[in-house]
C-alpha cells in the first residue's frame, strides 16, 4: 500500500508534521503536529495547526489517531487542539513512563505528575498492528535518541521521528536523559532493513548548506548516503562519532518547555489560582 503523505513544515522549529491517508473522504492518521509558541512571551497559537486542520476538511477526512514519536524537546504538541477541534486518539509509544519518570525529577513535579503514561490515551507495545480502513500502521520501537521513541510504519511509509534526518545531515543526538547511542544504531539499522524503495519520512529537517529543506527519502538512499550511518559504518565507530559529537551540542532552545508540556500529551501544568498555568525553568539541572 502506498498511503498519501501531506507535509506541514514548521520553519520557527524545523518539524515536520504529517497527514496520513489513502484518499480522500477516508479516515487519517496526523503524526507529530506542532503548536506555535512565543519564548520570549510565553504566549501560544495555533496557526500550524489551524493549516493541518483546514486540509483535512478539504479531504473531507476523518482523523482516526494523533501520534507522537517522542516526546519532543524541541517542539511543543498541538495533539490535544486537533482531538478538540477534529477527534481522533492521541497514541505514543508505551515507553514514555520512563521517559516522564525522569523530568519529572528533573522539574521538580509532585504527585500530580503521573509517570505511566496515562495523560495519553493509547500506549503501543512493540509490534502492534492498527488497521485503519484499508491502512495497516505497525510500530516499532525505536529507541536511542529518547527510551520512548517510536517509528510508525504505514504501508510503504515510514515515519522515523528524531531518529534519522536527511542524509546529508546524518543521525540524531542521544545525550539526552535515557539516550544511548548503541540503540539508536541498532534501532536505525533495523529501519533500514526494510526494502530499499520504501519511503522514509524525517521529523526535521535544517537545510544543511544553504539547500532547500526536505523532509523525505529511502532506505537505498539512506544506506549509501547517509554521513553519519550507512552501510559502510559499523556499531562502534557510529558510538565514536554520536558521543563525540553530542558533547559539544547545546541543549534545544525550547526544551524547557517543550519536554513539560510533551510529557502531558500537549497539556498544559494545572492552573494556579489566579487562572494562569506556569513552567518551571530549573537552573543548573540540564
Amino acid at each position: 500500500m502506498n498511503p498519501t503523505v501531506k507535509a506541514f513544515f514548521h520553519e520557527p522549529t524545523f518539524t515536520v508534521s504529517y497527514v496520513v491517508f489513502e484518499k480522500a473522504g477516508k479516515e487519517c492518521i496526523i503524526i507529530d503536529s506542532v503548536l506555535d509558541f512565543d519564548c520570549k512571551s510565553g504566549r501560544t497559537s495555533t496557526t500550524a495547526a489551524d493549516e493541518i486542520i483546514a486540509y483535512i476538511h478539504s479531504q473531507e477526512l476523518t482523523t482516526a489517531w494523533i501520534l507522537e514519536t517522542h516526546v519532543h524537546a524541541d517542539h511543543l504538541t498541538a495533539a490535544p487542539y486537533l482531538r478538540e477541534k477534529l477527534g481522533g486518539t492521541i497514541g505514543i509509544g508505551g515507553q514514555v513512563g520512563s521517559v516522564q519518570s525522569v523530568f519529572k525529577k528533573v522539574f521538580n513535579f509532585g504527585d500530580e505528575m503521573k509517570t505511566d503514561g496515562s495523560q495519553f490515551q493509547r500506549l503501543f507495545e512493540d509490534g502492534e498492528q492498527i488497521k485503519i480502513g484499508d491502512m495497516l500502521l505497525e510500530v516499532l520501537f525505536t529507541p536511542g535518541h529518547t527510551p520512548a521513541c517510536v517509528t510508525y510504519k504505514i504501508g510503504d511509509a515510514v515515519f522515523v521521528g528524531d531518529t534519522l534526518f536527511m542524509p546529508d545531515f546524518g543521525s540524531a543526538r542521544c545525550d539526552f536523559p535515557g539516550g544511548d547511542a548503541r540503540q539508536l544504531y541498532q534501532s536505525i539499522r533495523k529501519t533500514l532493513s526494510f526494502p530499499s524503495e520504501t519511503r522514509l519520512f524525517m521529523c526535521h529537517d535544517y537545510g544543511p548548506n544553504g539547500r532547500d529543506y526536505a523532509w523525505e527519502t529511502t532506505v537505498a538512499e539512506q544506506r549509501a548516503d547517509n554521513i553519519h550511518i550507512n552501510d559502510t559504518v559499523d556499531e562502534a565507530a557510529f558510538v565514536n562519532m554520536r558521543e563525540g559529537r553530542d558533547a559539544d551540542l547545546s541543549m534545544p532552545a525550547l526544551i524547557v518547555p517543550s519536554v513539560q508540556i510533551n510529557m502531558r500529551a500537549g497539556t498544559f501544568p494545572p492552573a494556579e489560582d489566579n487562572g494562569i498555568s506556569y513552567l518551571k525553568t530549573p537552573l543548573d539541572g540540564l
